[in-house]
């Protein structure tokens, strides 16, 4: 099985592209979400005793949370060692499943795929992109998004030019969607050809 590592900065249309990963019928497992439920269950008694009164009903407060760690870099390195073990543990798991199931291709979607060292444990990586100008359009039109926020993201994020040139295939995302499902076609096809490299 090959796995694709997806990623691209906040605002690159991500997350549709890996709803079409889905659609063309490959298993995508989404890092996201994987924390969205440690927040709910697993992760939750480790994050209290590192930040107490981040957590509410027995779930994480994420929006607590972030005010915490967002702009403390040794606070979010702490965080990132509770989570990013238990994270490990789910993809292997997802991993496995799909390999059992005869998937010829998995996704891993992982915003921060290259910021956490993720390339080597995936055979290609899919970097989504956009031009900045759409990428600032989409990212503000969130709710509760703002300048400064916008800024605290993109100081986490590799710089797009940076991850495209790292890209084994790129996607763009600027001109709907049907050019995005030829070019997942068209991936799927080379990846059919490669011979697995990850580590």
């Amino acid at each position: 099985m090959i796995v694709l590592g997806l990623t691209g900065s906040i605002g690159m249309g991500k997350s549709t592209t890996a709803s079409l990963f889905v659609e063309a019928g490959v298993p995508v497992y989404d890092a996201d979400a994987a924390v969205h439920r440690l927040y709910e269950g697993e992760a939750v008694a480790a994050i209290e005793a590192a930040f107490p009164g981040t957590t509410e009903g027995g779930r994480v407060d994420r929006n607590k949370l972030s005010a915490r760690v967002v702009h403390d870099p040794a606070a979010m390195k702490r965080l990132e060692e509770i989570v990013h073990p238990m994270l490990g543990a789910s993809r292997q798991k997802f991993l496995q499943d799909a390999e059992n199931a005869g998937a010829p291709v998995a996704v891993v979607d992982v915003p921060l795929l290259f910021e956490t060292g993720g390339e080597k444990r995936v055979d290609a990586v899919v970097v989504v992109t956009t031009s900045p100008e759409l990428q600032r359009e989409r990212i503000l039109a969130r709710p509760n998004m703002t300048e400064e926020k916008l800024g605290a993201i993109l100081a986490r994020q590799m710089p797009d030019a940076e991850k495209r040139k790292r890209a084994h295939f790129l996607v763009d995302t600027s001109h709907g969607l049907d050019p995005v499902r030829a070019r997942i076609r068209d991936i799927l096809a080379e990846a059919a050809k490669m011979t697995p490299r990850r580590t």
